[in-house]
């Protein structure tokens, strides 16, 4: 890299940033806008927008395998083979089971990137508000500790971030999911309408709408200054975008930090922990491994932000030992990995309807159709189980079936198979409850190619889930029985929590430096210039995909953390 024989001051900055995905760079983004040198850290290779996204424009017949993995490659990586976007296209942007090890106490899929722009490559790309029933949800349902923050103290950061990614959206008036700064939504198709229709009609609080996500359904000039262009709906996005036509770090936050000329972005970067002064009574810095030579070299900077993804970033912190914090860097309560929570997406539920036949469907939806915000114990605990879930929705007319037959008529069928019957679909996105059971540590006696400690990950569902996943198949049953839709079958996945690749917590916010590690700037309580904004800091999950939420928490600290450098006070 250059830089192993460089001097302190060569090597200092104002601000350093661990990880280059969806909120390490917005850090990136807002650091050097407002004109400080910051240095990102990112563990895996560059990938440049554009450049190295090599598989974004071929046809299938250009694969070996069209674009499936080979058996041998799907039994060498059990893990990742699990993960609904790895395939021959994308295999490139996915860490491999053996490369970069983990222990599983309890079964758990960790789905990772190892690049710029992490796994905002890969990302689902949803993109939807948390609302006071979330920030508000633990306090009222007395389940782990009170959010230090409210809707109220997000909401002009929702808009800063909604504004400069692209959402496209409609405003659709909902208290359990605010409306935002929308491009214009990608239309539900007709039975999706219908659907939606059966619902507004029967029952008061629930609604379908359509699904709110970060692509340039039409760009703003702030998105074409960016280089991106309108979204095509082509849905190869997880092989990277060439139009920029989605929101990743690697097309929109990354290269404008570094048109500012204050980012100094360097790869193949293992931070392996957080240097903390004693005497300062800070941190000033990160001891950072060459992922290649396995040299060690020391950064430094005023402020350090934590964006490593959420369980790396709880790794990276339990491995930040000094006199100070033996446990852990801000771990003086020993809280510090404990209370993980992710996203349950085991369950969905198909059926077919026989109606609208004189409607079919033509191009792609990058939205994937309708979403279903939670309804379930939002005014009242009308359940058995805490909390709710959403819900996607999705509709698409099927091809005729042929029975076999070969020759002429088969090549005919091929050429002309006919519309048969409307599928419909649903899948269920159900918020878990954070336990002090669920958590992540250290192996004391295995450790990585960098000499940093393996993590250990024990997460695994518990009742609250399975009364959850019960009342979601009813609920669901009785709504396609309602709107008509024939041959039910309900769909329990056997899946691993970790493969819904939305896990949170471990270094979660609070008031209270005693039951939690950040305060309402995402600081940690006992070490005030290092920040964390990823999904570590989650105090809870909600329903709603966390992504958005990261940017904007991200952001705000930013903000903070340059008015108390301003100050003086960091």
């Amino acid at each position: 890299m250059g830089d192993m024989n460089s001097t302190v001051k060569e090597r200092t900055y104002d601000a350093i940033v661990i990880g280059s995905g969806i909120s390490g760079g917005w850090a990136a983004k807002e650091f050097t806008e407002k004109g400080l040198k910051t240095l990102v850290l990112e563990r895996g290779r560059d990938v440049k927008h554009i450049k190295d996204y090599p598989t974004a424009s071929m046809y299938p017949y250009e694969f070996e395998h069209l674009g499936e993995m080979p058996l041998t490659e799907k039994k060498a990586n059990p893990i990742i083979n699990r993960c609904y976007a790895y395939g021959e296209d994308t295999a490139h942007f996915f860490v491999k089971d053996k490369e970069h090890p983990y222990v599983q106490e309890k079964p758990f899929d960790w789905i990772r990137g190892y690049q710029v722009g992490g796994k905002s490559l890969m990302w689902a790309r949803a993109t939807q508000r948390w609302s006071d029933f979330d920030y508000e949800g633990p306090a009222r349902d007395g389940f782990a500790v009170d959010w230090p923050i409210r809707y109220k103290d997000m909401s002009p950061w929702y808009s800063h971030v909604e504004k400069f990614a692209g959402i496209a959206g409609n405003r659709d008036g909902l208290a359990q999911l605010p409306d935002g700064e929308f491009l214009p939504a990608f239309p539900l198709n007709a039975v999706e309408e219908y659907f939606k229709k059966k619902m507004q009609d029967k029952y008061e609080h629930r609604h379908v709408i359509s699904e709110r996500i970060a692509h340039l359904s039409k760009p703003n000039p702030v998105h074409l200054e960016q280089g991106r262009s309108q979204c095509l709906s082509r849905e190869l996005c997880t092989r990277g975008c060439p139009l920029g036509g989605y929101f990743s770090s690697n097309s929109s936050t990354i290269p404008w930090a570094e048109k500012t000329g204050h980012l100094t972005l360097r790869p193949f970067s293992v931070v392996h922990s957080v240097i903390y002064d004693e005497q300062k009574n800070k941190a000033t810095g990160v001891l950072v491994i060459d992922t290649n030579t396995k040299e060690s070299i020391e950064y430094y900077a005023k402020v350090i932000f934590v964006n490593a993804g959420a369980l790396n970033s709880n790794l990276l912190l339990l491995n930040s030992t000094s006199r100070r914090f033996p446990n852990g860097l801000g771990n003086e309560n020993g809280l510090m990995g404990k209370f993980v929570a992710f996203h349950n997406y085991s369950a969905r539920i198909s059926a077919q309807y026989d109606g609208l036949k004189e409607f079919t469907t033509i191009g792609r939806n990058p939205a994937g159709g309708g979403y279903m915000p939670r309804f379930r114990n939002l005014f009242r605990q009308e359940t058995n189980f805490l909390r709710g879930y959403a819900a996607g929705f999705s509709a698409y007319r099927s091809s005729a079936s042929e029975p076999a037959s070969l020759g002429v008529k088969f090549k005919e069928h091929l050429q002309h198979p006919g519309i048969g019957p409307w599928r419909v679909g649903s899948h269920m996105m159900g918020e878990t409850i954070p336990k002090e059971t669920n958590f992540v540590s250290l192996d004391t006696s295995q450790k990585d190619d960098w000499g940093i400690p393996l993590l250990k990950i024990s997460v695994v569902y518990d009742g609250n889930d399975e009364k959850m996943k019960k009342d979601y198949f009813e609920q669901f049953t009785e709504m396609f029985t309602t709107a008509g839709f024939t041959d039910i079958q309900t769909h329990n996945s056997t899946q691993n929590p970790g493969v819904d690749i939305h896990e949170m917590g471990g270094i979660r916010m609070g008031n209270d430096p005693r039951t939690s590690l950040l305060n309402k700037w995402n600081q940690l309580h006992t070490c005030k210039n290092v920040y964390v904004t990823d999904g570590a800091c989650m105090t809870s999950t909600s329903t709603q995909n966390p992504s958005l939420t990261f940017m904007a928490l991200t952001a705000r600290a930013v903000d903070h953390a340059v008015t108390a450098l301003k100050k003086g006070d960091l």
